[in-house]
């Protein structure tokens, strides 16, 4: 696997976004995730957006993070916003969202962000198991879905 850094408006992430959104619709309901996403959130050092590449070139995986502080969406000073993480399902459960996570935080860490954060929902145990294994821990609701009774957040400190 090939992880490259791409603009979170980059062809190949708006079809892995497409592809999400199809999921999160069937899951969910509806259209998909609504929340508010600006291209210029992900560019660095303030946020980052990954796209990791089989051995075809395919795009197979995404995951990004932005830069949040104190708001009165409930996010904290320091916090770095986990968005957009997704594998294509023909690839699940190879460690491939495990990578593209730590190369995050890492990121994260080293932009000075001091805590990761992220929304997931009731109906995406794969996304919870692994925030879960890779030491996320339940935290206050934040961010768009907050008020949702199927919204589940996690944080973890860098």
């Amino acid at each position: 696997m090939d992880i490259r850094h791409v603009p979170f408006d980059h062809p190949d992430a708006v079809l892995l976004n497409d592809q999400v959104q199809a999921e999160y619709a069937l899951r969910y309901g509806g259209g998909g995730d609504a929340t508010h996403m600006n291209a210029t959130g992900f560019v660095p050092p303030s946020g980052l957006y990954l796209i990791a590449y089989d051995t075809q070139g395919r795009p197979v995986a995404t995951g990004g993070w932005r830069s949040q502080d104190k708001n009165d969406e409930g996010f904290q000073d320091g916090d770095a916003e986990i968005k957009r993480m997704y594998v294509v399902q023909e690839l699940r459960g190879h460690g491939l969202a495990r990578r593209i996570l730590a190369v995050l935080e890492g990121d994260a860490r080293t932009a000075g962000r001091t805590r990761m954060v992220l929304e997931t929902g009731t109906e995406q145990p794969e996304a919870v198991s692994l925030y879960a294994s890779s030491g996320y821990e339940p935290c206050a609701k934040f961010g768009y879905y907050r008020f949702s009774e199927l919204s589940l957040c996690f944080a973890k400190q860098l």
